[in-house]
């Protein structure tokens, strides 16, 4: 990449991908690059209008998406065309050739071990022969170890080789909230004929459906009408289907009728040949002793990996420093920083508690009584304290102040509940997982 507006081509790519198509024609496509300076990424919107929705909701989705292409993070400045000054197509002078190289998913980047073999074998299978190899695939792996990468190669090279057929990518978290706009819109027929009209279904993170009922249900009748009409299904989750305890029988005994394949952490030979690899994509040379640093250091996480080959060379392009065990271990330090886990919030919870019990966040931290109101919110407070040890008070805080007795009668009642009702203890417990995934 030499330009800012090939930077900037990138981020809207993913952008693209994140938001629904209404909003991202709404708000997003009209979008500009104007300027990168200082650390300052400039762009520019039709309208001061525009420009405060964009600030207001999407500032920090349009970072996200500079920090995964750039591997550092930037400022943002927006304006309306009428302060716009002279786009800049000129080459970066901090980053000329900061991109992270050619990421694109496909199979000849996707570094095969013996920890992925077989899984890489099944996507490659499934690509050469939609709905003839495996079907559904099922891939399933902790977090950061290729499961997307090989979702979006089966797609990339469907669309290369088939492009007649219809492929469609979606997470399931977004498919989630997909169907409750198109309900609330009252608009699931074009929710129906964008999912049930493809030849190729890709669902990553379809654990997130799970415990959510409605969700569960418009999932089957897809999943039913695609594979009866001999389509492609492939989805993707962080645990095998049995695992997902909250997931109902119909769908976990479907989720089973095709092909399991799992991906394990790489090896310390592969996490080598993949810093290798990632370093050649970006002309960055990579000496043997720190590859080998770097790979004892990082070993369940290859966006780690990834993160770290990009903060080395961020520090050659910016600074001019050639990777070296000093600059190493301060690039490893701040990616392990940057990729923990991020702290459960509050919010994240109660979002997920929400979607499951088809309640709004708003009814939960309401007065409100009904009686589904009333349980969704013991749970999110049984969960919240489960997860974050936050106190009795600081807890009925967020409920509208309810008291302390309050609080734990409703912990005392779930905790109850769980004890006779092992499908609410089942639900609890993705809940849990989701929130902290």
């Amino acid at each position: 990449m030499e330009s800012f507006e090939q930077c900037y081509s990138a981020v809207d790519a993913m952008l693209r991908e994140k938001v629904v198509e209404t909003t991202y024609n709404l708000f997003i496509s009209g979008i500009k690059p104007v300027s990168f300076s200082e650390g300052i990424a400039t762009l520019s919107v039709s309208s001061e209008f525009q420009r405060g929705v964009v600030e207001e909701r999407y500032s920090e989705m349009i970072k996200e998406g500079f920090h995964s292409v750039l591997g550092f993070s930037v400022e943002l400045k927006i304006i309306s065309r009428d302060q716009q000054p002279k786009p800049d197509t000129t080459p970066l002078e901090e980053t000329s050739r900061f991109l992270y190289g050619d990421y694109s998913y496909t199979f000849d980047n996707f570094i095969v071990g013996s920890n992925n073999r077989f899984a890489h074998a099944a996507a490659q299978a499934v690509a050469a022969n939609p709905s003839g190899a495996y079907n559904p695939l099922f891939i399933y792996g902790a977090s950061g170890l290729g499961k997307t990468h090989l979702l979006m190669a089966i797609k990339n090279d469907i669309e290369h080789s088939r492009p007649e057929m219809n492929t469609v990518y979606v997470e399931g978290e977004r498919f989630t909230n997909e169907l409750i706009i198109a309900i609330g819109q009252g608009n699931t027929a074009s929710f129906h004929d964008k999912y049930r009209s493809a030849d190729v279904l890709l669902v990553d993170d379809i654990q997130f459906i799970g415990g959510k009922e409605s969700t569960q249900e418009e999932f089957f009748h897809t999943f039913n009408e695609l594979y009866k009409s001999g389509k492609q299904i492939v989805l993707a989750s962080d645990r095998p289907p049995k695992e997902i305890k909250s997931l109902e029988e119909r769908l976990r005994t479907r989720f089973e009728w095709g092909l399991l394949a799992d991906i394990q952490p790489p090896d310390i030979e592969t996490r080598i040949s993949i810093l290798h690899r990632k370093a050649d994509m970006l002309g960055l040379e990579l000496p043997d002793d720190v590859a080998q640093f770097i790979a004892e250091k990082i070993k369940d996480n290859i966006r780690q990996l990834e993160g770290t080959i990009k903060k080395l060379n961020a520090y050659k392009l910016i600074d001019g420093e050639t990777p070296n065990l000093i600059n190493t271990q301060d690039a490893i330090k701040d990616i392990l920083m940057e990729h923990r886990p991020l702290p459960v919030t509050i919010e994240r919870i109660i979002d997920e508690v929400s979607r499951t019990f088809d309640v709004s966040s708003e009814d939960m931290r309401s007065t409100r009584r009904d009686s589904n109101i009333t349980s969704a919110r013991q749970v999110a407070m049984y969960v919240i304290r489960e997860v974050t040890g936050m106190t009795m008070e600081d807890i009925g805080a967020e409920f509208s102040n309810r008291n302390h007795s309050t609080v734990t009668h409703s912990l005392k009642k779930v905790s109850k509940q769980m004890s006779i009702d092992s499908r609410l203890r089942e639900t609890i417990d993705d809940i849990i997982k989701n929130a902290k995934g």
